[in-house]
């Protein structure tokens, strides 16, 4: 045992050990939590033996270049763990007791290892299950345009509120709760704030036994498809809807038909046609963003009613109605308990905490939660305890507020920007709040192209193809979110977009017949756009008027009512039209060449692309 000790004090002699230790100043890890994982590593992998007598503090602090304090905080950790321990008058060693874990023998992958293997992959691919929807690359963050919809910047996770809530559901009395408890059973806390601070808001009243806390909303159409989507069951669900939805239907042997949606939200007419059950996300349509209005809502629950169906509510985004009143839950306008709630705690919360709820009657509620108890049993007690406070202390309100503000700033961001550079013909729906557009660009534009290209020049879109039942025919639309791109970068990165769009879909006048002797000049431009009211519609399909004046004034109304007004002013300079509003427009000036075709006026850049055109209409 003297000659282990004194072989061990050799070596730690020899090596010094801060060359071992690789800290990194800009980890999101502490230093002192550096120095602890490093030293274990080093002791798992026997660079430091039993009894291996560690440096000073002062020492290792002096080679590392840190404060002492974060050496002693770190050796103090360790030797209370059990991986240290202290000699009076002679220092710090590694703990004798300490032992590696060695495998008994190596693992060794052979060829009936592989075989097995070859033998699952061939089952997963028999039942058909496909990864068909967008993948977003894991650093997406590093992209200085992400307009991609569901990823989060950091600034918007509520750190020092999660942290309160956090360390109180770490209390004593709280573990004791959770800990000892029934591991079937909710949270009882985050149950009762459910209904009083999210259900209440969407006019829903429920008992605790009609509500169950899930992984995320996910889970929870997993949960309802395994209940109700049995084999040769009729599902009716939204077009485009989302993919792993459709997924999930088919791979239980449900017959899955998708109806189309429009500005309205899903249609609803002669031809809905009967089914068991129905999947609508109504507040804000997963994945377009449009709102089903209340008329489709109780046309909706009439088919149901019909067909004698069950509706899945799935209530995504139903905080963020910023530009427009609130409609009412389709679960608070049944009157037969046909309807089924879906929601979740809160979309930036969701990545990391990952809890959501169901509300149905409570037969369904104890079904699913037979079903929840079969694979992932309750979701982790810690953290429905965690989001119970966070309910309850008013974290979420403030946390709904704050997120409404930044939304609302980003996605007008988002349509102003699309409405400036209108890359050929696109349109967006109108939408009452949300995070996200949906883009109809021209017909020819291939997305999956454009998102490669884009991404190479640092902007990120999401291709929609994939949400269609025939992608085929909608690979020229795309979404852009709001949820990752701070607003003072929107406008370049949708100026950028434009171009490329621009480039990709866009031949100059010269290639469609159409030489810059075509263009107007300074005389025919005067005699043509004076004194007349030009037409056209905003890229959100709002109409607008621009009356332009003979002595270079102009005024412009857009919106159904006119609400939305502008003045400014117009000129011509070197064979080009100038135009400079007030407030549109970011209150920049622009110049174009001008081209007419019929009662058409048509704005061409200098590379002889046309960028903008309105009809004409003479006073």
């Amino acid at each position: 045992m003297v000659a282990q000790r004194k072989d061990a004090n050799r070596l730690s002699a020899r090596f010094p050990l801060a060359p071992l230790i690789e800290l990194r100043r800009d980890d999101t890890l502490s230093l002192q939590i550096q120095i602890r994982s490093r030293i274990l590593h080093l002791i798992e992998t026997g660079l430091l033996p039993p009894n291996a007598k560690m440096p000073s503090t002062r020492k290792l602090s002096q080679d590392l270049s840190i404060s002492r304090n974060t050496v002693s905080l770190a050796y103090q950790h360790l030797i209370g763990d059990g991986h240290l321990f202290t000699k009076d008058r002679s220092g710090v060693f590694v703990s004798p007791g300490y032992k590696r874990h060695v495998p008994k023998r190596p693992m060794i992958v052979g060829e009936a290892v592989q075989d097995v293997a070859t033998v699952a992959a061939t089952h997963l691919r028999q039942k058909g299950i496909r990864a068909q929807r967008y993948r977003c690359p894991p650093d997406w963050h590093r992209y200085e345009y992400p307009f991609i919809e569901g990823r989060y910047d950091r600034s918007l996770f509520p750190v020092p509120e999660w942290r309160e809530v956090s360390r109180l559901a770490l209390g004593v009395k709280e573990v004791e709760q959770w800990s000892i408890g029934n591991d079937e059973a909710d949270d009882e806390m985050l149950v009762d704030a459910i209904r009083s601070s999210l259900l209440s808001t969407r006019g829903i009243e429920a008992r605790r036994d009609e509500i169950l806390i899930t992984v995320g909303e996910q889970q929870g159409l997993h949960l309802l498809t395994e209940l109700f989507a049995t084999n040769a069951a009729k599902v009716i669900m939204e077009d485009p809807g989302l993919p792993e939805l459709r997924e999930l239907f088919s791979l239980n042997g449900a017959r899955v038909k998708q109806r189309a949606v429009d500005g309205n939200g899903m249609v609803v007419d002669h031809g809905f046609g009967r089914c068991d059950l129905i999947h609508v996300s109504p507040s804000r349509q997963r994945p377009s963003g449009v709102t089903m209005t209340l008329e489709r809502r109780h046309a909706l629950l009439e088919a149901a009613k019909a067909s004698d169906a069950l509706i899945i509510e799935d209530d995504f985004e139903c905080e963020m109605d910023f530009l427009n009143a609130p409609l009412p839950s389709l679960y608070s306008l049944d009157t037969q308990g046909r309807v089924i709630y879906l929601g979740a705690i809160s979309k930036v919360l969701d990545p990391g905490v990952r809890l959501g709820f169901m509300v149905a009657p409570r037969e369904v509620i104890a079904a699913a939660r037979q079903l929840r108890n079969l694979t992932t049993r309750r979701p982790s007690p810690n953290n429905q305890r965690a989001a119970a406070y966070f309910l309850t202390l008013g974290h979420y309100d403030t946390l709904v507020r704050r997120l409404r503000s930044v939304y609302e700033t980003r996605l007008l961001a988002l349509r102003d920007a699309l409405n400036h550079y209108r890359p050929l013909t696109i349109a967006i729906p109108a939408v009452s709040g949300g995070t996200s557009y949906w883009v109809h660009g021209p017909a020819g534009l291939n997305v999956e192209r454009l998102a490669k290209v884009a991404e190479a020049q640092g902007i990120l879109i999401e291709p929609a193809s994939t949400y269609f039942a025939n992608p085929n025919d909608n690979r020229h639309i795309f979404r852009l979110g709001v949820t990752s791109i701070p607003s003072e970068r929107i406008r370049e990165g949708i100026e950028r977009l434009s171009r490329i769009i621009t480039q990709l879909c866009s031949t100059p006048s010269e290639q469609e017949g159409v030489s810059t002797h075509d263009y107007l000049d300074a005389l025919t431009i005067d005699s043509a756009l004076s004194g007349v009211d030009l037409l056209y519609n905003t890229v959100y399909g709002e109409p607008c008027t621009i009356t332009l004046r003979a002595d270079g004034t102009m005024s412009g109304k857009a919106g159904y009512a006119n609400e939305d007004r502008d003045v400014g002013r117009w000129w011509i300079e070197d064979d080009k039209w100038c135009r400079q509003w007030q407030n549109w427009a970011y209150g920049e000036s622009a110049k174009f060449f001008v081209r007419l075709s019929d009662d058409r006026v048509f704005w061409v850049n200098d590379e002889g692309q046309d960028v903008d055109n309105a009809v004409i209409a003479r006073r």
